[in-house]
């Protein structure tokens, strides 16, 4: 089983602030796929894929705007780590503990 399995925590500090999300991670093989819960509501992780310990995927948001976020973590322990790509907002960096 894979570091990241499971439900987490996450804060992203993007330019209109820190977005809070629980993020559930599911891993079949190499293949990931999840829900991220937040303040705009639940979407379904796409192009989930997990190699040990990191994990890469996207979901598509629509509130504030359309966008497709790209996350690129790393988990360690309980802690997890990474890069959003906001589109043609650039990155942000993502932060996370593992829910209890």
């Amino acid at each position: 089983m894979s570091d990241v399995v499971g439900a987490w925590d996450t804060v992203v500090n993007t330019p209109l602030g820190q977005q809070k999300a629980t993020i559930t991670l599911q891993a079949d093989g190499d293949a990931l796929t999840g829900t991220m819960a937040g303040a705009q509501g639940t979407v379904d992780i796409k192009n989930g894929a997990v190699d040990g310990n990191k994990a890469t995927w996207s979901v598509d948001i629509t509130n504030p705007m359309p966008i497709t976020l790209e996350f690129s973590v790393t988990a360690d322990g309980d802690s997890l780590s990474g890069d959003v790509k906001l589109g043609a907002f650039g990155s942000a960096t993502v932060t996370g503990t593992r829910a209890s």
